[in-house]
């Protein structure tokens, strides 16, 4: 029943708004239970949401607003959040404006129509930190002194208030101290506490703010559900949402900055891998010797390999703007690199080396060989197509993939595309060489990961 409200209420209304422009009404609200305010009265069904509204809920309020581009703004109980403005232009997307504050408690929030072609123009704000978007569906936290973000899809890019990342501005704060984070793991986050410029990434149950405010089964469904998260119920006895001082995965200085093209990216976070796996270490295959622009490196350990402490360290010495990350592997470009994406033709690439394992349904990781590979791209569309073959004793992966090539060169699955995560980075002169690292999912018949290096072919 609530399904069917929330695909039909407010779409009379809203396709009778001009094409135009939406303007000072943000949606409408469809669906309401518990105690719950808005503009000091209690909410209900169908009541306008407005610029400057205050909505706010009790200990068994939940609240459901369709924005006017057909998006979520949903809040939880003992939550509180303003609309600061929300401005679409369908004609002009520079001209849209949204900005939203999560005062307090949980609120989720799927970008509309209008976010998505205007991603760099939306902006949450809680007491002590920046949330911008790449096309998302996300659940925040927070109270006066720490916030916490998870992705349900698509990803966010997430800074604390310091330098120019103020409360007064709009848009993403990106830059040196912005970090960003990924749809896939239900359990991974953002954490950032009063003072913090720059948000440490956690992982584990133990961690995900939603536990202790669940989301109602009639929840919107997202690409991966919050609440299907495999917990341990143990923690549901135990979590008490205080800030978790940890290193961070990673010490990336900067965002990737990849967007998702079609605003319905799904884009993995890197998942957990075992510190010390069994593995044996496997000959890597021979390769023509050919100088590489992008750099790649282990920040766990993968295929018998330890952590390429190095070559991470380089990566973060150089202060490289382009990086991506997946599973154990961080690739990135230099920033003193002549890379310029070529604006049109397509070009075929030669598999030159790789680094993988897998393992057959219930069995262990092992090494295995990177095969038969393809990697067409198309520079006029900004799209690629690959293909390989993993292969070791237990079994063989035949995986494909197809996605985009963003502005900045960086490959990117499609959430359309079956068998493999891809995410990749291209270099040198006229994008004459890529490499990408690539996961399949965890409930996959056979289980691979790795990574590929490739030079365009002559």
């Amino acid at each position: 029943m609530l399904r069917a409200l929330l695909l039909t209420a407010g779409l009379s209304s809203i396709s009778l708004l001009p094409a135009l422009a939406f303007g000072a009404q943000a949606g409408k609200v469809v669906f309401v239970t518990g105690a719950a305010q808005l503009a000091d009265k209690a909410v209900t069904v169908e009541q306008a949401v407005e610029e400057g509204d205050e909505i706010s809920t009790g200990a068994d309020g939940y609240v459901y607003v369709k924005t006017v581009d057909e998006g979520f703004l949903i809040l939880r109980p003992n939550s509180k959040a303003r609309v600061v403005a929300y401005q679409i232009d369908e004609a002009n997307p520079a001209n849209t404006r949204v900005k939203l504050e999560l005062l307090q408690g949980v609120a989720r929030s799927i970008s509309g129509k209008g976010v998505k072609r205007a991603r760099n123009n939306f902006r949450l704000n809680t007491p002590v930190a920046a949330i911008g978007v790449r096309g998302t569906d996300f659940i925040v936290y927070t109270n006066q002194q720490t916030s916490w973000v998870s992705v349900v899809s698509g990803g966010v890019v997430m800074s604390g208030f310091s330098g120019t990342c103020g409360p007064e501005g709009g848009g993403p704060c990106e830059g040196v101290t912005s970090r960003e984070l990924f749809g896939g793991r239900a359990d991974t986050m953002l954490q950032i506490q009063r003072g913090q410029s720059v948000p440490q990434l956690l992982q584990g149950g133990a961690v995900a703010p939603e536990l202790s405010t669940p989301p109602r089964n009639d929840e919107p469904v997202g690409k991966v559900a919050i609440n299907q998260a495999k917990v341990n119920p143990a923690v549901l006895e135990v979590i008490n949402l205080e800030p978790v001082n940890v290193r961070p995965i990673t010490d990336m200085k900067s965002t990737n900055n990849t967007p998702d093209p079609d605003g319905d990216e799904v884009i993995t976070v890197p998942p957990s891998f075992p510190i010390n796996p069994p593995f044996v270490v496997v000959e890597p295959e021979p390769a023509p010797q050919v100088k590489s622009e992008v750099m790649w490196g282990r920040w766990q350990p993968a295929a018998g390999n330890g952590i390429s402490r190095e070559q991470v360290a380089r990566i973060n010495a150089e202060g490289t703007k382009v990086q991506v990350l997946l599973g154990p592997y961080l690739i990135a470009r230099p920033d003193n690199s002549a890379f310029v994406l070529p604006r049109e033709g397509t070009a075929g690439f030669a598999l030159t080396g790789s680094e993988a394992v897998l393992a057959a349904k219930g069995g262990t990781f092992q090494p295995a060989k990177v095969e038969n590979g393809s990697l067409n791209i198309d520079f006029s569309k900004r799209t690629y197509t690959t293909a390989i073959s993993v292969v070791n004793a237990q079994g063989q992966a035949n995986l494909s993939s197809y996605g985009d090539i963003t502005k900045t060169g960086t490959m990117v699955n499609s959430f359309m595309s079956p068998g493999m995560t891809v995410r990749g980075v291209l270099g040198g002169t006229n994008a004459n060489e890529a490499v990408y690292s690539f996961k399949t999912p965890d409930d996959a018949h056979v289980r691979a990961q790795g990574i590929t290096t490739w030079n365009k072919k002559r």
